[in-house]
């Protein structure tokens, strides 16, 4: 149940991929056999079946190895492509590190970037855009919906805000994309940085989708693949992989995120009908259907992650569960250091069950329940003393 973390390959794609690694091993650059031109189709089928997810055009879409890539080049290449017109970049307090890390890069680099808070719900009010915005803001930078409190912000909404203030919009889609509908043709949105492992692909391949006419800065330069903005012989397996995660995705989000919403609310209403003093972190009316963020009054989330030793479950981002420190996001809606460590994050996913939920809410209860006891304290003046020894 730690699916924002990462998810099962589906069955369905590894069968898709596998034969791109022996039978069809060609590079997708080579030109003049047939190797090469099987491996050009299929990538050229993929990135129509990825860019679907968002509504673009296929030559909108460059492949990268996953959304943390894609959000430096999104960064860092707007802010170095349009130096000239500005210095100033904006964006959530509570974005993944790999929005918030190239964002300080920037500011070491002299670029202003400012961080805006959101309301005790997770939610960025458009209000707060507005006001921060001036004629030096090229880039707005809003992910679509938060890797840990599962809130989905109004990026479209958003993205017009920024457009009509001059600034570019990308949005970090990599939790969102499959689970909710994204459509770039519809909001002015510039840029969305996705990745296939979210979404039961493979590990190692994401995707930025660029608005036709936005100049970038390549990161990795070296023989002008991907219309020069990523360079690199491409990884054809993977790729084909994240074409039939998209496909299945796309096919079957309607019904799956219908039946994801039904088991996280039987999760939550199970923890919550179980045990006093639990607190659900985030918007229920704004979230994605398959996460949940809760905080138990009374332990620690090292506590309730060491004992429950058969659920995979996080405290917070896999990229940042290495630091004792608590959750900058939960920080950032207003939760006690007390209460943000005492939190645990569920994702749920393809192949989760009524029963396994049904038996996690058991285990944390009876978990929740042994850590809330008091520790029996011993008297010793009523103790024996031990032979040899004396009052």
């Amino acid at each position: 149940m730690d699916g924002h973390a990462t998810t099962r390959v589906d069955p369905r794609v590894i069968e898709a991929m596998v034969p791109f690694f022996d039978e069809h091993f060609g590079n997708a650059s080579s030109r003049h056999h047939r190797f090469g031109w099987t491996a050009r189709d299929a990538v050229a089928a993929a990135r129509a079946d990825v860019a679907a997810l968002v509504g673009s055009s296929a030559r909108e879409l460059v492949f990268t190895s996953g959304a943390t890539e894609s959000n430096n080049l999104a960064i860092k290449g707007v802010a170095d492509a349009e130096r000239s017109a500005g210095n100033h970049v904006v964006t959530v307090e509570t974005e993944h590190r790999a929005v918030l890390d190239p964002c300080a890069a920037l500011e070491r680099q002299g670029l202003r970037v400012t961080y805006l808070p959101v309301r005790d719900d997770g939610l960025l009010e458009t209000d707060t855009l507005v006001s921060a915005l001036t004629p030096e803001t090229i880039l707005v930078s809003v992910m679509a919906a938060n890797n840990e409190i599962g809130v989905l912000h109004p990026v479209g909404e958003l993205a017009r805000v920024a457009r009509a203030g001059g600034a570019r919009f990308h949005t970090d889609a990599a939790q969102a994309v499959g689970r909710i509908h994204l459509d770039v043709s519809a909001d002015p949105i510039d840029l969305v940085s996705l990745t296939a492992h979210k979404l039961h692909g493979p590990k190692g391949i994401g995707a930025l989708f660029v608005r036709d006419g936005l100049e970038l800065t390549p990161l990795v330069e070296g023989g002008g693949h991907e219309t020069g903005l990523r360079s690199g012989t491409l990884n054809v397996p993977a790729i084909v992989g994240f074409g039939k995660a998209a496909r299945i995705g796309l096919d079957g989000m309607a019904e799956e995120s219908a039946r994801l919403a039904a088991l996280r609310d039987r999760l939550a209403d199970g923890l919550r009908g179980a045990l006093d003093g639990v607190h659900v972190n985030g918007s229920m009316e704004a979230r994605l259907p398959h996460n949940l963020n809760v905080s138990f009054e009374g332990v620690s989330g090292e506590q309730l992650l060491t004992g429950l030793t058969d659920v995979a479950v996080s405290s917070g981002a896999a990229c940042t569960t290495t630091s004792a420190g608590s959750s900058h996001v939960l920080q950032a809606l207003g939760l006690s250091s007390t209460l943000s460590k005492a939190s645990l994050r569920f994702g749920l996913g393809r192949f989760n069950t009524a029963d396994e939920v049904d038996r996690v809410v058991e285990l944390v209860r009876t978990l929740v329940i042994r850590l809330r006891a008091p520790i029996e304290v011993f008297d010793l003046a009523d103790e024996p003393l031990p032979p040899g020894w004396s009052d």
